[in-house]
């Protein structure tokens, strides 16, 4: 039996990584009332927006036109959704795939979670670590 996984390399891998990620997502106690209580995010419309987002970042695909943060600016969330949210985002990709692309990909995720934070004002900026202090 082979057990090696794949990397992420193409559209139909992207889909994958997405639809078991949100699935988790729906799943989830603390997620899943943000993005289905409050959000009432329609996943029909939703998924598809967010394979393009993820073809764009990690295939080169530019097929996403947008700006995600204005959409989560004002979400009821604290630092413990955004742990949440890389846990499980971390957890999806290591099930499903191992590779280049799909450690990036969780590089990527990892540091747009940490900017979210940062614009919400949920994690000063000393606790970032993609945060250079200028030396005086």
């Amino acid at each position: 039996m082979n057990t090696e996984k794949p990397d992420i390399r193409t559209e139909e891998d992207i889909k994958r990584m997405v639809d078991a990620f949100y699935d988790l997502v729906n799943q989830d106690d603390m997620l899943s009332p943000v993005f289905n209580g409050h959000a009432h995010v329609n996943w029909e419309t939703h998924l598809p927006i967010m394979y393009k987002f993820w073809s764009s970042i990690l295939l080169g695909s530019s097929t996403y036109n947008g700006q995600p943060f204005p959409k989560h600016a004002f979400l009821p969330v604290e630092k413990g959704h955004f742990d949440r949210w890389m846990e499980l985002f971390v957890k999806n990709i290591d099930d499903l795939f191992e590779g280049q692309i799909a450690e990036m990909s969780k590089a990527r995720a990892i540091n747009m979670a940490r900017v979210f934070q940062l614009k919400m004002g949920l994690i000063p900026r000393g606790d970032n670590p993609f945060y250079l202090v200028e030396k005086k």
